[in-house]
């Protein structure tokens, strides 16, 4: 019985490839030029045993991605674009720490594979530790970014316990200060989480229509909206009366558009803190980062495909057990959730989808 429930596993991941395929090559490819260094790897130190914490170096060899162009359609922009400030860029920011640097610098390498015009996207590097943008730039050569530092104390005091102890990382609420970070000739950006990869061109994403909102995303009005939120939060008129006149859905804040001008103008970032202030004091909900969002929000948000955020691949947030993709067409594939990718890769104990995401790994070991 084991052998026939591993046979249905992998014939159900090769049956995902199959019918993935042909969104996979729907947009033509932006035209690469590989590097002579394609299949080389970025060789750092080996690891040396000492009684100190290894480096950075010793824990990770990345190789060096092939050189992306821009396909004939894109006009061969790249000369003339003059920073960061440049209107012809897309901007895209995903956070960068060790525990998910793999995930991150896998979702970029998606990203780049599936553009049709990779040459003009920018892409903005949320860390706590500055040392990583010499990595960034070896894998990623020819790659458009710049690296912000996120102060932890500016959240320290602000975060609760979670149901995840990677819930409660100070760079997990570093996306509540993208307007705060980001250049303000920056208007708009996509924020993408490090546990997902894109398989089409993200420029559809990137001209996302919002209208009157601020920011853009995936909804998902059948779910239990309720669960997001304590007995205590619904039977206090206080806080639940915060939706009145809404019709709110639950999202996913690890895939959002964001209109930086209007989030400026209005002051969300505030807005947030509130919510998590009140959190502190009266214990209103059980999750991290997600639910200050909802609070704001849920219900205000431009519609985006649910091909944008085919979520929840990583299982709850607890087990991590493998899931199925949602019914429908695919753009992006989000291991939210705590089983990730790489590890159960490397633990030799994946999930059938977990083969969607090997592709776009640039790892060349870790320890």
């Amino acid at each position: 019985m084991l052998w026939i429930m591993r046979f249905s596993g992998f014939f159900l991941a090769v049956m995902v490839m199959i019918v993935l395929s042909p969104s996979l090559q729907s947009f033509p490819p932006a035209e690469a030029i590989r590097s002579s260094n394609l299949d080389s790897y970025l060789r750092l130190p080996s690891y040396q045993v000492s009684t100190s914490q290894p480096s950075l170096e010793d824990r990770f060899s990345f190789r060096i991605a092939s050189d992306f162009r821009n396909a004939d359609e894109c006009g061969f922009t790249d000369n003339k674009i003059t920073g960061v400030c440049d209107p012809s860029l897309a901007h895209v920011a995903i956070t960068l720490d060790v525990e998910y640097l793999r995930g991150s610098i896998a979702a970029v390498h998606s990203i780049l594979q599936h553009s049709l015009c990779p040459e003009n996207i920018f892409f903005h590097f949320l860390v706590l530790e500055t040392n990583l943008e010499t990595l960034v730039r070896s894998t990623f050569p020819q790659l458009k970014f710049k690296v912000y530092y996120f102060d932890p104390e500016v959240v320290r005091n602000l975060i609760s316990s979670s149901v995840r102890q990677a819930l409660e990382q100070p760079l997990n609420y570093a996306r509540n200060y993208l307007a705060d970070l980001l250049e303000p000739c920056v208007r708009r950006v996509i924020y993408l989480d490090s546990d997902l990869v894109v398989v089409d061109d993200i420029s559809k994403l990137w001209s996302t229509n919002l209208g009157s909102r601020t920011i853009g995303a995936p909804e998902y009005c059948h779910a239990n909206f309720t669960k997001y939120f304590t007995g205590g939060f619904w039977s206090d008129e206080r806080f639940s009366g915060t939706f009145k006149g809404r019709k709110p859905c639950y999202f996913n804040s690890g895939v959002m558009v964001i209109d930086l001008v209007k989030w400026r103008r209005v002051g969300f970032t505030k807005r947030i803190e509130r919510w998590m202030e009140v959190q502190k004091s009266d214990r209103i909900y059980e999750l991290g980062s997600l639910p200050p969002y909802l609070l704001v929000f849920a219900g205000r948000v431009a519609p985006i495909e649910h091909r944008w955020n085919q979520h929840g691949l990583g299982g709850d947030n607890v087990g991590g057990s493998c899931r199925d993709l949602h019914p429908g067409p695919v753009s992006l594939l989000h291991w939210s959730g705590s089983g990730k990718p790489w590890l159960r890769l490397d633990s030799k104990r994946p999930c059938p989808l977990d083969a969607l995401w090997a592709p776009y790994d640039l790892c060349g070991h870790s320890h």
